[in-house]
């Protein structure tokens, strides 16, 4: 029951991260953000059920294409053993071995080929859900990027080019962890593809998706520590 992650469940805590965010910050990009984490994780729903269940057409095909194959490489055996060992047939038979071998050495290849298609199939399309919560990271990391809490240090000291700060103690408190939950709810939308393809490359840009998502999540506690150690500050305030 605990040894793997239910979508059903990451998409419930999103939509409850989601109205959260709404409820405190209803006009704020962060919301709009994570109303499109909600939709992705909705569309990551088919897309695992696929990734996690045989591609059956493409496996009949691929059956159907490796046995004719063989049948072929069999004919071609069989071609060979018949040729007469005399001594024109014997360079005749050199030739034909040598020209066999690397007809094998192409028919291995040719199968090899075949029993990774739906494996790569797979791939492509894990790959394309993960390429879209690595830009979802970056977003949530732009949303934050100006939320620092400076400003409450020495709010006068502000350029005609400085962003508008308008956040209370509190409230860029709270934006900055719902940064953080929306970073590891993302890398729990990519573990998701992970453990429905067993595929290296899909794992290595799973694993790629969780290092950011959890260095920019330090980065952020930072701020918030900072926050926590600001003195005479109220929470409020």
């Amino acid at each position: 029951m605990y040894t793997e992650l239910k979508l059903a469940q990451v998409q419930q805590t999103l939509d409850t991260l989601r109205n959260r965010i709404r409820e405190r910050f209803p006009d704020s990009g962060l919301a709009s953000v994570a109303g499109e984490l909600c939709a992705i994780a909705e569309e990551t729903e088919p897309v695992a059920r696929r990734l996690g269940r045989p591609n059956w057409p493409v496996r009949v095909l691929v059956g159907f294409a490796v046995v004719t194959l063989l049948a072929l490489s069999g004919g071609l055996v069989a071609l060979i053993s018949s040729v007469s060992v005399d001594v024109d047939g014997l360079s005749a038979m050199l030739q034909a071995i040598e020209s066999a071998a690397q007809d094998l050495i192409f028919l291995g290849i040719a199968i090899y080929f075949l029993l990774t298609v739906e494996g790569r199939l797979k791939r492509r399309a894990a790959l394309k859900g993960l390429r879209q919560l690595r830009a979802v990271v970056h977003i949530v990391d732009m949303h934050q990027l100006t939320k620092d809490p400076e400003h409450l240090l020495a709010p006068a000291e502000r350029t005609a080019s400085s962003p508008e700060r308008q956040f209370t103690r509190f409230e860029l408190s709270r934006y900055l962890d719902y940064c953080t939950e929306l970073l590891s709810l993302a890398s729990k939308l990519a573990a998701i593809h992970a453990q429905c393809v067993n595929d290296p490359v899909v794992l290595d840009a799973v694993n790629d998706i969780e290092i950011l998502a959890s260095n920019l999540s330090n980065k952020i506690w930072q701020k918030i520590v900072i926050l926590d150690t600001i003195p005479g500050l109220e929470a409020g305030t």
